[in-house]
């Protein structure tokens, strides 16, 4: 009994210290106060401020910049991905586990090592940083995810069902268009959501690539902003919906996912 209280008890203190900072966000986020922590009233004047253009010029390039290097980054890294996932999947069995432990030192490495290896790498070419530094960055980092997402996919499916359709006279690229992407087409949703969220929240490989032409992203903005000695309050409500998107999109995917199982 008190094991089960004490286990009951620490999960509850985890997750109130996981989603706290979160919660405060949410709820100061409707309120007009310019610091956090000073509630003044509730007022939706930030959100309104944030849709109706009332926010700093810079911060709704940072965001437009954030979303335009998450989609290009996300879409080439799932297809890039996808490919390479199929690719380590018909390897023979002692070269796809090189390649899969090859694919894993990206994830584990600590992205200040990956940042500075990256920068270090454009400056070395010559390549003049900026937006599409940033991109190929991105782009590099969240491949390996995305074959993280799409290889279970690929060992599930009945490779005899592929083997069927070059029999019965279908050319590599029609099989691999009509019988293995519908079958890995769930793992590349996966992917590219994961690969989505994790360009948005990358801060330290995109400090090192996005070079001193006055381009921003939201988290260079926000550390930036943070650093003159506190937080444009728009950030509160554009944080909030953020989280709320990414949560529906999970609570979906994981929907979907039951769904297929149970099918």
């Amino acid at each position: 009994m008190m094991t089960r209280i004490l286990t009951r008890g620490y999960l509850w203190l985890l997750l109130a210290l996981l989603y706290s900072p979160i919660l405060i966000i949410m709820i100061f986020s409707f309120t007009e106060a310019k610091v956090l922590g000073n509630w003044t009233g509730f007022s939706t004047k930030l959100y309104s401020s944030l849709f109706t253009g009332g926010m700093h010029h810079s911060l709704i390039n940072a965001i437009w910049n954030t979303f335009a290097i998450a989609l290009l980054a996300a879409t080439a890294s799932t297809a890039l991905g996808s490919i390479a996932a199929i690719g380590i999947f018909n390897l023979r069995s002692r070269t796809r586990q090189v390649m899969n432990f090859a694919n894993a030192i990206p994830m584990m490495n600590a992205d200040i090592i990956t940042g500075v290896s990256l920068f270090l790498l454009f400056v070395s070419f010559g390549i003049s940083q900026g937006f599409t530094t940033v991109v190929l960055a991105h782009i590099t980092f969240c491949t390996p995810y995305v074959v993280l997402s799409v290889m279970p996919r690929l060992k599930k499916m009945n490779q005899n069902v592929y083997e069927a359709a070059l029999d019965l006279g279908a050319t590599p690229f029609q099989a691999l268009r009509k019988v293995i992407l519908p079958e890995i087409f769930p793992g590349m949703i996966s992917g590219f959501i994961l690969a989505f969220t994790l360009s948005i929240d990358d801060f330290a490989v995109t400090i090192f690539t996005i070079g001193n032409q006055g381009l921003e992203t939201l988290s260079t903005y926000i550390y930036a902003d943070a650093r003159k000695g506190g937080l444009t309050p728009e950030l509160r409500p554009l944080s909030t919906i953020i989280f709320v998107t990414v949560l529906v999109l999970l609570i979906v995917i994981n929907k979907r996912a039951e769904r297929t199982k149970n099918d």
